[in-house]
């Protein structure tokens, strides 16, 4: 089964819009969790937009089913990353004006950032993923730095304008996945899914973690966090074993 990581950074967002209390991340974060979720994921950005440092502290206290910090490979934040101690640590590139994470991490461009990065983490215990486009080359550098994990970005997936389009994306994730898992290198995913196009990404076998943030926020204003979280593990669950609905 395809593990379930739910990002709610965007709830932190809701909250930030008026500088106020609610809604609470943490209290979002158990309500996914009672829904089913096998992790949750937050961004710590450098800007602080939404997430803050109190979120994360509580949130490691709190969840029972491990903690994904999504961090740029910057020295305050992996100091941060050493004294938390989440579960695993997702390193991602960051541009303060960019509206979500753009694209994957450039590990061959700063190779030697990165690697001093991951040593730090691990030092400490932490698990190492990287975020990386599904590339040869990058998977190559994540190999060659002992990654844990690597989560392939799905954006050029889920932002397909043609069916064309979408099945190349498509066919590069499946075979990236391949290269990955030839590695001995865990293979996640993330980035635009949703609950219609991600069925033919939960049906690649060497996919073991997803995670998933807006789709599932954007849903729980609707009917519920925990809803939201059931919901999505189904489409996963359908995906997985073929009956699920295919993204057209």
């Amino acid at each position: 089964m395809i593990r379930l990581g739910v990002n709610i950074d965007h709830v932190a967002t809701l909250r930030q819009a008026r500088l106020g209390l609610e809604p609470d991340p943490v209290a979002a974060a158990m309500e996914a969790v009672l829904g089913g979720a096998d992790g949750i994921t937050v961004h710590l950005r450098e800007d602080r937009r939404h997430i803050q440092e109190r979120d994360v502290r509580i949130l490691r206290q709190m969840v029972p089913c491990g903690l994904n910090l999504e961090m740029a490979v910057s020295r305050d934040i992996i100091a941060f990353a050493c004294e938390i101690l989440p579960e695993e640590a997702t390193l991602v590139p960051e541009k303060r004006e960019e509206l979500t994470t753009e694209g994957g991490l450039d590990v061959l461009a700063h190779l030697a950032a990165v690697e001093e990065c991951m040593g730090q983490l691990k030092d400490r215990g932490i698990m190492v993923s990287l975020f990386i486009d599904p590339d040869p080359r990058q998977i190559e550098a994540a190999h060659r730095l002992g990654s844990y994990a690597v989560e392939f970005q799905t954006a050029s997936y889920s932002e397909a304008k043609t069916a064309t389009g979408r099945a190349e994306s498509l066919q590069r994730l499946v075979d990236s996945s391949r290269m990955a898992a030839s590695h001995g290198i865990h293979v996640h995913m993330g980035h635009g899914l949703n609950y219609q196009n991600v069925f033919p990404i939960a049906a690649i076998p060497q996919v073991e973690e997803l995670n998933i943030g807006h789709s599932i926020v954007a849903r729980s204003v609707l009917v519920g966090m925990r809803q939201a979280v059931i919901d999505m593990k189904g489409a996963i669950a359908q995906g997985r074993n073929g009956t699920g609905l295919r993204h057209h």
